[in-house]
């Protein structure tokens, strides 16, 4: 691998790490406020954490394989790529736990995205939010670990 594209890949991995951490710090300030419009903020970020691991692995697959058959599947391949390992080109990112908790956050967002009348269920949110709390403690050893290994 060419040291140029590869020191440029790992800056623009760990530039998307910084906005994930930005986004669960919202999460962390919007978790303990009331109302409706402390809810929806929450969802919203919550929509927006989903957005930016999508975001990462965009990243990863246009540098390892960049590409995905079925566009009506998209997201749900593109997250299951990253708990895999491809031999000769590239290990997995995700562990299968926090590969659970993004497709959770990933079922989420997919309803917070499409269902504009939609009432939003606090306790829906609140587990959401527990599971996202338990990522928080993953995502960022699993992302150092594989980046170590180029």
């Amino acid at each position: 691998m060419e040291t140029e594209k590869l020191s440029l890949f790992k800056a623009l991995v760990n530039n998307q790490k910084e906005e994930i951490e930005h986004i669960f710090i919202k999460i962390e300030q919007r978790r303990t406020g009331e109302g409706a419009v402390n809810l929806e903020s929450l969802a919203y970020q919550l929509h927006n954490l989903y957005c930016a691991f999508e975001d990462l692995f965009k990243i990863i697959a246009k540098f390892f394989e960049n590409h995905i058959e079925d566009k009506s599947k998209y997201h749900r391949e593109l997250l299951w790529r990253m708990k895999i390992s491809i031999e000769g080109i590239r290990p997995a990112l995700l562990s299968k736990t926090s590969y659970k908790l993004l497709d959770s956050l990933r079922a989420f967002r997919h309803v917070f995205r499409h269902a504009y009348s939609y009432e939003l269920d606090q306790q829906k949110v609140a587990i959401i939010v527990e599971d996202v709390l338990k990522l928080k403690d993953l995502y960022q050893k699993e992302i150092d670990h594989f980046l170590k290994q180029f």
